[in-house]
């Protein structure tokens, strides 16, 4: 059979990136507590001892953003300014406006919020239905933070990624060919101690022993140092973690961020619907995996498009799982909204370790198609 190696990645919550996510997505939540209706753009930019707010809101909600902000950097653990940034300290700027009202046109009548093209996915790899790679990269990111927050490894910070390298046989993982940790640490950590520390208590609790052999190649840290961590070693932007949040490169991606904005745009609440369609899909067994796209125009109620793919594995034409679809679905935004209940205050949940394979999601519940 084919042989052939694939890699994920994935981010702790502390990483620049995410930090900026977390905002976005904490300043929607509390937008959506008090006003179900409310219409969210917001970017968050941050560097060094800065964070920045900037973007869309219209809504009845009153919230104060340097509150959400500040309490979000320390749920995160961010406390110190040296290596990598105080959310007591930290200097916060907001500058937010009103939707353009020529977008309003096309959402107030149950439009689509922009044009674009999104994807959902699923397979059979992970009894999540996600791939095999990322699903190792998230469960280690999340297992980092873990051992951080509940005392196992004290001594680590928030910054981390992790990155994970699966060989395949055809459609079949069979073993890690590697496994890639950067933590950030506190100085007086020996790196010997570290590296005793990571194996043991995060990549040990996570990858199945099956999947490790002799040959499987473990990187901790290989520069050896990482102190300076968060906004204060790299920027961080809101949305720039596409891949990560999806699947890991293994699937196709439209483009879309999602952190930051209200379902009313299809960029995030078609690509959690069309997440739940292919899993629903495999899970149903009418295919091993699932590739499914959309295409929406600004204002516009009904798709332009719909494309399905099942690499060959379906138990039924494509043709015939399109029908299913349509029977079983609607894609409209506002019929999207409803079926997901997406004007619930549900999206810090998604935020970190992906967007997809979270149980407690709506769109990760599994029907029956008929």
């Amino acid at each position: 059979m084919n042989k052939y190696y694939f890699t994920s990645e994935s981010v702790t919550e502390g990483h620049p990136d995410k930090l900026c996510d977390s905002i976005s997505d904490a300043i929607l939540d509390a937008c959506l507590k008090q006003d179900p209706n409310s219409r969210v753009a917001i970017e968050t930019f941050a560097t060094n001892d800065t964070i920045t707010i900037a973007g869309q809101l219209t809504s009845t909600a009153r919230i104060k953003i340097s509150e959400i902000v500040r309490e979000r950097i320390k749920e995160i653990g961010f406390d110190n300014k040296d290596t990598d940034i105080d959310y007591r300290t930290c200097k916060i700027i907001a500058e937010i406006t009103r939707q353009s009202p020529d977008i309003a046109l096309g959402v107030d009548v149950g439009g689509a919020g922009d044009q674009g093209i999104m994807f959902g996915y699923a397979c059979s790899e992970t009894e999540e239905y996600m791939p095999f790679a990322i699903s190792m990269a998230h469960k280690l990111s999340k297992r980092l933070t873990d051992v951080r927050k509940n005392g196992d490894i004290p001594y680590l910070r928030p910054d981390g990624k992790t990155q994970v390298t699966v060989e395949y046989e055809g459609d079949v993982p069979k073993r890690i060919e590697t496994i890639l940790i950067s933590t950030q640490h506190l100085s007086n950590i020996a790196e010997e101690q570290l590296h005793i520390d990571i194996k043991e208590k995060v990549i040990n609790s996570v990858i199945p022993l099956n999947m490790i052999d002799s040959n499987t190649k473990i990187y901790i840290n290989p520069t050896g140092r990482f102190v300076i961590g968060g906004p204060l070693g790299d920027t961080g932007l809101t949305g720039r973690k596409i891949i990560v949040d999806t699947y890991g490169g293994y699937s196709r991606h439209g483009g879309g961020a999602f952190s930051g904005k209200d379902a009313s745009k299809v960029d995030r609440s078609a690509t959690y619907m069309l997440r739940h369609i292919a899993k629903n899909v495999v899970a149903n067994k009418l295919a091993k995996k699932c590739e499914i796209q959309v295409a929406y125009a600004i204002g516009m109620t009904e798709p332009l498009s719909i494309f399905i793919n099942t690499f060959g594995t379906g138990t039924k034409s494509d043709d015939e799982l399109l029908d299913i679809i349509n029977r079983n679905f609607d894609l409209t935004p506002n019929g999207i909204i409803d079926y997901l209940h997406l004007k619930e205050p549900i999206f810090s949940r998604t935020t970190n370790y992906g967007h997809f394979g979270k149980n407690d999601l709506p769109w990760e519940k599994i029907i029956e198609l008929k």
